[in-house]
């Protein structure tokens, strides 16, 4: 349909294709147009153009390139002239692909005979497309090969290098040359620079006093079969290794099992100690230094099990006069949970994680450092750009890792040169990171379970972390030196208690737990006695408890409770030891729930008001 508008052509479409549209184009829905008119016009404005170029491959923003090159923004075109500008090499069927692309994007329109693009196309592709220079109107009637013909080797030697890349280059020739007219020293009779003959010949045009450019026309013979030059038509591979999908979920259940500690203990930590809120929100760096200390991480890791536990749910801010960062019920549900469940929720929070923890500590524009779980962090694309780099490894056979991760980093530019930015490399090497220590990857591989959860299913996800994970056990190693090893994760009863009589002193495939006289006296405040605690070793020990151990418990346990400690609400004293025992024995002061402590004192737990509101 020659001369047919974007707006006829999406009047034209069919509703299966314009859902399709808009669901490629979001942004085109708010607010929801009035009618096809408005839709066209939108689709057309740099900025929804720029935003639309993002998800597409290097190819097909060649192919649009190409369309530009051509004016399609001005005058339809047909589809063999794209076929010219790509040139030799480039499938006719690739481009006819791509054009199809553009047309379901809104970003073409027309039939074979007569392609179009919105003019907002001009402004969203390089200053230079296809790395073309704009045309000379000089040379619209020269013959520009035979012009080529009669240069010489330097002059040839600085076209080429601007035909190979783009067409700009910067020389202090020609401004030299101005300089020296304009203050009158200028040598008439030296041999002019290749720069200043190819500015003479009409081969380069001066932009500026530094500034040349070399013209379309002599791009384009220079280039001969291949005008836009070396167009990337396949996608590069991705160089893999091998690996057994049984090792791959093997290695990663070790950094679950991390995970998973390192979050109960931040819970731990916080409902002992809540963390402040920044005045700006956020974590203040003292607090994140004293969480990654507990955690035995360095800070950026530590950030990463903050950020997943308040992605969780698992902490929040209390909202308190002065807020704090606490755990939240739902922790309390977390932690009663299996572990493959557990892992699964920090799993599906970091995949739709809004927000980049790597950035923390970094510094805005304003030289100001950024804070874990501040605004400053949010990145609202950080979920898609994370799918980006995964689904290229869900491409891959199960068990397949990516074995260089700047061929990884190839793809992704091929795929989609426009998304990323600066950070692109970045983002790409935090996802890495940080899958391998969320247990969705382990040797630049994706896990069963974490293919499980990129399709949506977090249940089979589940199911095939809980198959890689290893049998809690119920039995520990005791040693002569007052150590415990647990030689796997232990049952949910025994790692409290086994937490409640030691430390974790190391973590990894087993766990070494140190008993000090600290930590059973920490076992018997919470209400466990002597006897308990030799029962504990003794019922779970698979070597024969040292005596050193059985010492140790009795010892603590005959000093402990010599002092003691209670809260009241008031107190109540009196020179008269008669009067307090008068108070103490009538009825009527029973609910003031009074006790004496010495002769003269009487405490109470109520407040004092109503204590003498009742004596009253």
């Amino acid at each position: 349909m020659p001369g047919t508008t974007l707006t006829q052509w999406l009047r034209s479409m069919d509703d299966a294709e314009l859902a399709a549209l808009l669901r490629a184009r979001p942004d085109l829905t708010v607010p929801p147009p009035a009618d096809s008119s408005v839709l066209a016009t939108r689709a057309g404005i740099r900025a929804s153009v720029v935003r639309a170029c993002e998800d597409l491959d290097a190819f097909t923003l060649a192919v649009l390139e190409a369309l530009v090159l051509a004016e399609a923004d001005r005058e339809p075109v047909p589809l063999r002239r794209l076929d010219e500008l790509l040139g030799a090499g480039v499938p006719a069927e690739r481009t006819a692909a791509a054009v199809a692309r553009l047309r379901g994007l809104a970003l073409a329109w027309g039939g074979d005979e007569a392609i179009a693009v919105p003019h907002g196309v001009r402004e969203a592709v390089p200053a230079f497309p296809g790395g073309l220079g704009r045309p000379s109107p000089v040379l619209d009637t020269v013959d520009v090969d035979a012009l080529l013909a009669t240069i010489d080797e330097d002059q040839r030697r600085v076209i080429q290098t601007l035909a190979a890349g783009q067409p700009i280059g910067r020389t202090r020739a020609a401004a030299t040359e101005v300089a020296a007219v304009v203050s009158g020293t200028a040598n008439f009779h030296s041999r002019p620079s290749p720069v200043q003959q190819l500015l003479a010949s009409g081969l380069l045009i001066r932009r500026d006093l530094e500034t040349v450019e070399l013209p379309r026309q002599v791009g384009l013979a220079l280039r001969g079969a291949r005008p836009m030059g070396a167009v990337p038509v396949t996608e590069p591979a991705v160089p893999t290794t091998a690996l057994r999908p049984s090792t791959v979920d093997a290695s990663a259940s070790g950094a679950v099992l991390d995970l998973l500690r390192r979050t109960e203990d931040l819970i731990a930590l916080w409902s002992a100690e809540p963390a402040p809120v920044l005045r700006a929100g956020g974590l203040g760096v003292r607090e994140l230094r004293r969480a990654a200390r507990r955690l035995d991480l360095d800070e950026a890791a530590a950030a990463l099990v903050v950020e997943l536990a308040a992605a969780a749910g698992l902490i929040a801010s209390d909202e308190g006069t002065d807020p704090q960062w606490v755990p939240t019920t739902q922790a309390d549900v977390w932690l009663g949970q299996r572990p493959e469940q557990r892992w699964s929720a920090l799993a599906a929070a970091w995949l739709e994680l809004p927000r980049l923890p790597r950035l923390a500590g970094t510094r805005d524009d304003r030289d100001r450092p950024l804070a874990v779980l501040s605004q400053d962090l949010r990145r609202p694309l950080a979920p898609r750009d994370r799918r980006w780099v995964l689904d290229v490894l869900a491409e891959l056979p199960p068990g397949h890792g990516v074995a260089d991760r700047a061929g990884l980093a190839a793809v992704l530019g091929w795929r989609a040169p426009r998304r990323g930015g600066r950070l692109r490399v970045e983002l790409m090497t935090w996802t890495l990171d940080e899958g391998t220590a969320v247990g969705v990857l382990a040797g630049d591989a994706l896990t069963t379970a974490a293919r499980a959860l990129l399709a949506g299913d977090r249940a089979a996800a589940a199911t095939a972390m809980g198959a890689a994970l290893p049998e809690p056990v119920d039995e520990v190693l005791v040693q002569a030196d007052l150590t415990v090893v647990a030689p796997g994760p232990l049952q949910p009863e025994l790692a409290r208690e086994l937490a409640l009589v030691a430390d974790v002193e190391s973590a990894g495939g087993a766990t070494v737990y140190r008993i000090t006289g600290a930590t059973v006296r920490r076992a018997l405040d919470t209400g466990r006695t002597a006897a308990e605690l030799h029962e504990l070793f003794a019922t779970h020990s698979a070597t024969p408890v040292p005596q050193a151990l059985s010492y140790l418990v009795d010892d603590v346990a005959r000093r402990h409770g010599r002092l003691r400690g209670a809260s009241t609400g008031c107190f109540l004293r009196c020179d008269d030891p008669a009067l307090i025992a008068e108070v103490l024995a009538d009825r009527r002061t029973a609910s003031a729930q009074l006790r004496r402590i010495a002769p003269t004192v009487l405490v109470s737990p109520r407040p004092l008001a109503e204590v003498l509101d009742t004596l009253r």
